[in-house]
């Protein structure tokens, strides 16, 4: 058996290929905070959190005017935005809400706790928080037992409580 990848290794960044990049970037900028760092016209931008050269990148060069992909199609599932911790979480939430854009879904992962939902080229979007590795959900020789229950959004909003 070939020994496991360096646990050092981490994804970087996302690139999207959009069909309108002003609409991309008023979704990821405009409502979900990430600062542009760079734009390059009206074909492409480069979005971060913290001051990083990119987390996301949005590109019209093949995809101008585009469709999404139709159901049944391969591609991207979603992208996984991790958030420090719960507090961000529910501001991310807020921030939808306040932009009526709804949720597919919200999720407790017992790892985690996640909101699902579109952008507006219709690619998935997570929005999680990871609970501390103390506090994951374990068998007994210390797998990982991850599952799916309903998240009470209510806990996610500011002066809520933290429960699991």
């Amino acid at each position: 058996m070939k020994p496991p990848i360096d646990k050092r290794v981490d994804i970087g960044h996302v690139h999207l290929k959009v069909a309108d990049l002003d609409r991309a970037i008023a979704f990821y900028h405009g409502v979900l905070g990430f600062a542009i760092t760079q734009r390059m016209g009206n074909s492409a931008a480069f979005l971060s959190a913290g001051g990083y050269h990119h987390h996301i990148g949005l590109n019209t060069w093949e995809s101008l005017g585009g469709a999404p992909p139709p159901p049944g199609s391969t591609g991207l599932y979603h992208v996984a935005i991790r958030y420090p911790d719960r507090k961000a979480l529910g501001d991310a939430l807020r921030r939808l809400d306040e932009a009526s854009i709804p949720l597919e879904g919200a999720a407790d992962h017992g790892v985690s706790e996640a909101l699902y939902l579109r952008d507006p080229d219709g690619n998935g979007v997570e929005l999680y928080w990871d609970r501390p590795h103390d506090q994951w959900p374990r068998e007994a020789d210390g797998s990982i037992t991850m599952f799916t229950r309903r998240l009470d959004l209510s806990l996610l909003l500011p002066g809520s409580k933290e429960k699991r």
